[in-house]
């Protein structure tokens, strides 16, 4: 619509300065044409837009000049109001910021839509993390929120899974994810993943770090995700499910003749079926491979052997 246009030319000016009409028309996607009118009706509307000719001309506002946000829809203020995560801003370091910022933004809105705004701060609230995971303490994560904010190399000791567990590392922080309300931080050289809540210790040195100019964090994330879920479930087991129990990823499902489902699941390891499986009791048979259905086995009859003889003896 021509009135959000022309707001979003004002917020443009008012952000980036001095632009072009060829600039502005790249930016919104409309023609050269269609700015100029647009130029045209901010002028006759009494706004103080300048243009300038020549090679490094262009538009820009009078000096001093700022708009207030009336160019947010009813939707587009609830949603500035939703996305705004308390709790992670406050483990950045950035709680009173964000409040201060909200408060400013609140005060410029219109009565209607400060309303709206107001409705959604009341009627939602972000709670990221699960019901029974801990918060973990995550005591560097200023520090390095700092690093990847001023490209300044980190030196840490890490603690990792594999041994040696802790180990020295030099990290360019390109980034922090949040994840799962679990935080961490993409760094080069790799780039790499690392958990926040791990680094055991951590000195940010004077050196700063090129980031790649290509480097895209969300594109990284999504790629990083696809990876750990195609390394996570290497294997598979074939299993009978009983009537009307499900499993997730499960695929080639087919009912026998008992009317139970036959189906295949990825799996990360036998260890980790082994333990999930066991949890279904009755409900599952594993099939395939033999070496899980082993297992499953053996752990079925020592937990026999050992409540059997607790049943004897209180028979006894």
């Amino acid at each position: 619509m021509k009135s959000s246009r022309l707001v979003s030319i004002l917020l443009l000016l008012q952000t980036r300065g001095r632009m072009t009409a060829a600039q502005l028309a790249e930016e919104l996607e409309v023609s050269v044409r269609t700015v100029y009118r647009d130029v045209e009706a901010l002028g006759a509307a009494g706004v103080p837009l300048y243009g300038d000719a020549g090679h490094a001309g262009g538009y820009r506002l009078l000096d001093g000049y700022r708009t207030r946000l009336t160019g947010l829809t009813a939707d587009e203020a609830e949603a500035l109001f939703l996305a705004g995560a308390p709790g992670p801003a406050a483990e950045l370091g950035l709680g009173p910021v964000l409040a201060a910022a909200r408060l400013k933004v609140r005060a410029a809105l219109p009565e209607e839509l400060r309303a709206h705004a107001d409705r959604i701060s009341g009627r939602f609230h972000l709670d990221a993390p699960g019901w029974y995971a801990d918060t973990d303490e995550v005591p560097h994560l200023t520090a390095v929120a700092a690093a990847v904010w001023h490209s300044r190399v980190l030196h840490v000791l890490y603690r990792r899974w594999a041994e040696p567990t802790d180990v020295e590392r030099r990290l360019e922080p390109y980034g922090l994810v949040l994840k799962g309300g679990r935080w961490y931080v993409v760094a080069g050289p790799g780039p790499r993943t690392f958990r926040v809540d791990q680094i055991l210790r951590l000195t940010t040195s004077d050196e700063e770090f090129v980031r790649p100019l290509d480097f895209d964090l969300a594109a990284y994330w999504t790629a990083y995700q696809r990876d750990f879920h195609d390394r996570l479930y290497r294997a598979e087991a074939l299993v009978r499910l009983a009537p009307g129990v499900k499993l997730p990823r499960a695929f080639d499902g087919r009912t026998d003749h008992d009317g139970w489902t036959v189906a295949r699941v990825p799996v990360e390891s036998v260890e980790h079926a082994h333990g999930e499986f066991l949890r279904l009791g009755t409900d599952i048979e594993v099939l395939e491979p033999a070496e899980l259905r082993e297992k499953i086995a053996r752990t079925v009859t020592e937990l026999a052997e050992r409540y059997g003889g607790v049943a004897k003896g209180c028979d006894d």
